[in-house]
């Protein structure tokens, strides 16, 4: 029989024959060289996903190296990846289980089996306590606003299965990790372009590139044996252009550096494609059959450049203090024919196609007034945008990438929807060499991702029920797209399959329509707390533990008290709960919150408990770097004694 494991190690064997000069011979067992235990294992830090091999003697880690057979590094490693065994070793991991009582200034050494016993007692205690069956406005919701777990992009893929199926059992909404203050931006920007939110290639395919843009990111910093396939690319003739406030390492190995006006990347892109319209350097078979240029939009609707700003459908709010406004979007719609599918335009002239409501939107960003936005050279514009709109031909092929200096902006997502704009002008994605490549930072982002430790989605990126769907069948008939026209591809028709596997994977023997039941639904917070919102984020999680309704957090892998926004408040919000559990090999900021400087332990209420964790070489399992690899590790040391 053939087991997960087995699969996803003959993928990795099977990269290795198509990414690898020379032939490949069949083998047994990978044959490593050293007279002592070898395991192959991947890179904890960046999501470039670099082989390693670690060798370990009496459950010591004693050597570590890169994999020359990996295709990805080839045997190199970059700074970080040379002094990982130095994490594994660190004198400040922590090696028992702690337990901090409210109040007190000290941990006290606890056994496991009564931090287990304990933590689980709290947990039931909290749930029974808070739970919701029906929300303030009686509807159906089964859900706990009190528990909330944070963390995981640094688990394994299998741990973060487990983690979301654990919340998600236990009634929490309150469920979101790290890739919610990197990459959460990258998700609905490259999901509603592409229909799915992430990297649309893989590092190794920069070298496939005649163009490549780099903003928003410096992956010969951040991500440098990804870089190596940029300089590969460059060797082979291609132009590196950069664009960043900073003068960094990146773009000392640029052909172009465009020094840009921080916060004005939207100006810059914007002016990339007023510029590819008029003077059509478009791919326009590509544009014509693989986008929606020719589809029909309502006549009613109006873009910014129509209305000075602002699209049809604005509407202030004036006694809402959190926003300015909302939008009434009943205008943003296709026009739909007799037969149900959205009109079309195959000449891309009729004033309400999407061709042409893009022209008119992004008319007035024009090379002078980009310049005067940007501060970039109306000169060094032009050179850009010709170099780059170069690759709308059919032999050549231009890439975009970019990590969190692009997705950290209140307007992230515009920003990043703007890469894809571009590059299906141009049509490049779904090419070699092409697409939208979002560099992630955690080793295992991208996985932990992909399983769901956000609020919002189920794993595989399904959407969590609201409460308006009282039923399964309910939510299935709103949640699952129509085709807009009879040939089109439509992966998302699929929706009803994949969420009732999910519920048979979670509850075999439950009929879905009663498990359906299960789920915690979305919905306003019970007490208006945020006030009558329905978001669970990051930065809501925190807000709640502040204000009161959030009782107990689970934080596994994370540490709020250093990395969320408005360190500070999130402090404070650490100070508000009753119980706190924390996983990791260190002591943290979190978990030690109650040690920071100015506080006085005695008014820090928050009852701790602080488990230790093996680090990625001590254990086994996948992880799924930044070009959607799911790579397997062995465990090649063991955890210190404790």
């Amino acid at each position: 029989m053939l087991t997960r494991r087995d699969l996803l190690k003959i993928g990795g064997a099977a990269s290795g024959v198509f990414f690898l000069r020379g032939k490949a011979q069949p083998s047994g067992k990978k044959v490593l060289h050293k007279p002592v235990g070898e395991h192959p294992i991947i890179c904890p830090y960046c999501a470039t996903g670099c082989g390693m091999i670690a060798a370990a003697q009496g459950g010591k880690l004693v050597n570590l190296e890169g994999d020359p057979d990996h295709p990805i590094n080839r045997g190199k490693l970059c700074s970080k990846g040379e002094a990982a065994r130095g994490f594994v070793e660190s004198p400040y991991r922590m090696t028992k289980t702690l337990y901090r009582a409210p109040g007190s200034d000290k941990w006290e050494e606890k056994p496991i089996d009564w931090m287990i016993q304990e933590i689980a007692k709290r947990i039931k205690d909290t749930r029974d306590k808070y739970w919701i069956r029906q929300d303030d406005d009686g509807y159906v919701v089964n859900r706990t606003e009190a528990i909330a777990f944070l963390g995981g992009s640094s688990n394994g893929n299998e741990e973060c299965y487990l983690f979301i199926k654990f919340a998600r059992a236990l009634g929490l909404n309150y469920i979101e990790h790290q890739a919610r203050i990197c990459h959460s931006s990258t998700v609905p920007a490259l999901g509603e372009s592409f229909g799915r939110g992430a990297m649309t290639n893989h590092p190794i395919d920069f070298k496939n590139s005649d163009v490549i843009i780099i903003e928003g990111g410096n992956p010969a910093e951040q991500h440098p044996l990804t870089f190596k396939w940029i300089m590969e690319a460059k060797d082979n003739g291609a132009k590196v252009i950069v664009v960043d406030p900073r003068f960094n390492r990146s773009a000392s190995r640029a052909d172009i550096f465009a020094q840009i006006r921080v916060g004005t990347d939207i100006a810059f892109m914007g002016g990339m494609i007023n510029y590819i319209l008029e003077n059509n350097l478009y791919d326009e078979y590509y544009v014509k059959n693989y986008t929606n240029a020719t589809l029909l939009i309502d006549p009613e609707f109006k873009t910014a450049t129509d209305l000075d700003g602002l699209f049809s459908g604005y509407q202030p709010t004036p006694d809402n203090p959190n926003e300015k406004g909302v939008y009434d979007r009943s205008t943003w719609k296709y026009q739909l024919g007799e037969d149900g599918y959205a009109k079309r335009d195959m000449t891309m002239t009729d004033p309400h196609s999407v061709f042409q409501l893009l022209k008119r939107h992004y008319s007035r960003y024009t090379i002078p007034m980009v310049s005067k936005i940007t501060g970039i050279p109306e000169a060094k514009l032009k050179q850009i945008y010709d170099l780059y709109g170069s690759t709308g031909k059919a032999d050549r092929v231009g890439t975009i990438t970019y990590a969190m200096g692009a997705t950290q902006h209140s307007y992230g997502t515009q920003h990043i929807r703007s890469y894809a704009v571009v590059q299906l002008l141009l049509g490049n994605i779904g090419k070699a060499g092409g697409g939208v490549n979002a560099l992630r930072g955690h080793s295992n982002v991208q996985g932990s991702t992909d399983h769901a430790l956000l609020y919002h989605i189920l794993p595989g990126y399904m959407p969590v029920p609201d409460r308006k769907f009282p039923t399964l069948q309910s939510y299935l008939e709103a949640k699952t797209p129509k085709k807009l026209l009879p040939n089109a591809p439509n992966w998302w028709e699929n929706l009803p399959k994949y969420f009732v596997s999910q519920l048979k994977a979670w509850w075999p023997t439950i009929d879905p329509q009663i498990s359906y039941h299960y789920l915690a639904k979305l919905g306003p917070h019970v007490g208006g707390k945020p006030d009558k919102s329905s978001d669970y984020s990051h930065h809501a999680l925190l807000h709640a533990a502040l204000a009161g309704p959030l009782k107990g957090m689970i934080v596994v892998g994370q540490n709020p008290a250093m990395s969320a926004a408005n360190v500070n408040m999130a402090r404070k919000a650490l100070d508000s709960l009753d119980w706190m559990v924390v996983l990791d090999p260190f002591e943290t900021e979190t978990s030690a919150h109650w040690k920071r400087p100015g506080v006085n332990p005695a008014d820090v209420k928050t009852e701790v408990f602080f488990i230790p964790t093996p680090v990625w070489a001590e254990k086994t399992g996948s992880i799924t770097n930044t070009g959607l690899w799911a790579q397997w590790y062995e465990k090649a040391a063991e955890a210190p004694d404790g």
